[in-house]
């Protein structure tokens, strides 16, 4: 069984995952999970040990079910002044993933870990039935709000974009998982983890390491 391979079935029995995208890219590794498996404990660990921002990635099938738009659209379709703001590119040449931050109405604040931990399962069932559920956009808008505490991304595509959001989707793919992935940047002192630090970690706490090219490379065989 190959790392690719590896990687998959490790998310499928609900562990972590550390993927890191690239030296000619963001040069970031970020700890990933299936939605589904977000615990509390499991929100705690990612923002103590990683340290970023916690996003929930989607599939691009399941954010147009849900009419979920990107943040880019909403801002290009927006007549306020502050659509001139909007990023059509990042420094390392892709188009945002962003979409909306949400919370769900079960919570509180939104922002501890018992409440997006709510947040994040309450969306990966909403990921895992979108197919089967005629009323799957309207549920979405009713049982969460905006803003919130939990941002949002949608996978542009893997042949279009080769981020942590596609990278994560397309081993979710592999493992037979709903697209619905948690994933948050991996920080050291000032800037993104140093790839070997991340490497270090991932072997100390039993976690598979990959690098984005296995990922893409796997799937171009």
């Amino acid at each position: 069984m190959g790392m690719y391979e590896r990687a998959a079935e490790r998310l499928k029995k609900g562990g972590m995952v550390v993927i890191y995208d690239g030296d000619e890219r963001e040069g970031e590794a970020d700890l990933i999970i299936h939605a589904q498996n977000a615990r509390p404990e499991t929100i705690e660990t990612l923002r103590k040990d990683a340290g970023g921002l916690i996003c929930l990635a989607l599939d691009k099938a399941v954010a147009e079910r849900l009419g979920l738009p990107f943040y880019t659209d909403i801002l290009a379709a927006s007549k306020h002044p502050i659509a001139r703001m909007e990023c059509k590119k990042t420094a390392y040449g892709d188009a945002p993933a962003f979409a909306i931050p949400v919370n769900h109405k079960g919570v509180y604040t939104g922002i501890t870990d018992n409440d997006r931990s709510l947040t994040i399962t309450k969306l990966a069932e909403l990921a895992r039935d979108v197919d089967s559920a005629p009323n799957a956009k309207s549920h979405f808008m009713e049982e969460f709000y905006s803003p919130g505490h939990v941002f949002l991304l949608i996978g542009r595509g893997i042949e279009k974009r080769h981020g942590h959001t596609e990278l994560s989707l397309e081993l979710a793919g592999m493992a037979g998982l709903p697209g619905a992935m948690v994933l948050c940047e991996m920080l050291g002192k000032g800037n993104a983890l140093p790839k070997e630090k991340a490497k270090a970690y991932a072997k100390r706490n039993g976690l598979i390491f990959i690098e984005g090219k296995d990922i893409i490379g796997r799937r171009r065989e």
